[in-house]
């Protein structure tokens, strides 16, 4: 039992030991436009090591040939690269960013109350009936006799208007439309993003968009949209659409 043991420590230090020789340093910088970017995060997915751009834009990381590679900054959108032999050979490589749009500040707009110019209308409504009733309590009568008429009389036709203004029901308030997916990843993405990051020709856009939107997973970014996991998604679906073109 000890013995094997022993032999299973051996071989896995043999292994870790081949995989490390395999990987190389890898030296290379990041850029938006003619910028140098710092502070961009650069991290191996595969070996699970990480390091973050100099104020000169530049990197050292350890990696080997198909090793996953990802850059991020807040300001700027995902990307991921694939180590190639090339990349390897070369161990200095260029990565160009894509800057997200600027996103406008949330203005909130109070909203001013209607003002109903019949309310007026109603009022002077009101004062002539109380003025017409003046007029007719102070018209000259015959006193102790009755003639059948009510000083004041009640505006039964006015009373009915205001008891049905009262009862009248606030508008319902209606629910927005839900944001369907391709118009989500148009606002999220622009042609840009679509070409340099995800290698499509311009016609591929709207039929990439379509084939995301076939996902099951698209809905659900639409219910629950969060910026990160839109563009893992985005990726994702890109490789698929990839290998359904070489078919």
């Amino acid at each position: 039992m000890i013995k094997n043991y022993f032999f299973a420590c051996i071989l896995f230090f043999v292994l870790q030991s081949a995989y490390s020789q395999n990987e190389k340093t890898l030296r290379g910088k990041v850029m938006f436009e003619n910028s140098l970017l710092q502070n961009v995060d650069v991290v191996n997915i595969t070996n699970q090591k990480s390091t973050t751009t100099d104020v000169k834009g530049e990197f050292i990381l350890a990696a080997k040939i198909n090793d996953s590679i990802i850059f991020f900054r807040k300001e700027y959108y995902l990307k991921r690269i694939k180590l190639s032999p090339t990349d390897i050979a070369f161990k200095n490589i260029s990565i160009s960013m894509v800057k997200k749009p600027e996103e406008l500040k949330e203005i909130i707009i109070t909203q001013t109350p209607n003002i109903d110019w019949k309310l007026d209308t109603a009022w002077e409504l009101a004062k002539r009936d109380e003025i017409a009733a003046e007029r007719t309590e102070n018209t000259l009568k015959i006193p102790g006799v009755y003639d059948g008429s009510i000083n004041k009389g009640l505006n039964l036709a006015l009373i009915g208007k205001r008891l049905f203004g009262l009862l009248k029901k606030e508008p319902t308030n209606t629910k927005l439309p839900q944001i369907e997916f391709k118009e989500l990843a148009r606002s999220t993405s622009y042609e840009k993003f679509y070409v340099e990051n995800l290698k499509l020709q311009p016609h591929e856009i709207e039929l990439f968009l379509q084939f995301c939107e076939a996902d099951p997973k698209s809905k659900i970014l639409s219910e629950n949209y969060n910026e990160l996991i839109m563009m893992d998604f985005l990726y994702d679906k890109n490789i698929e659409f990839k290998k359904l073109q070489r078919i």
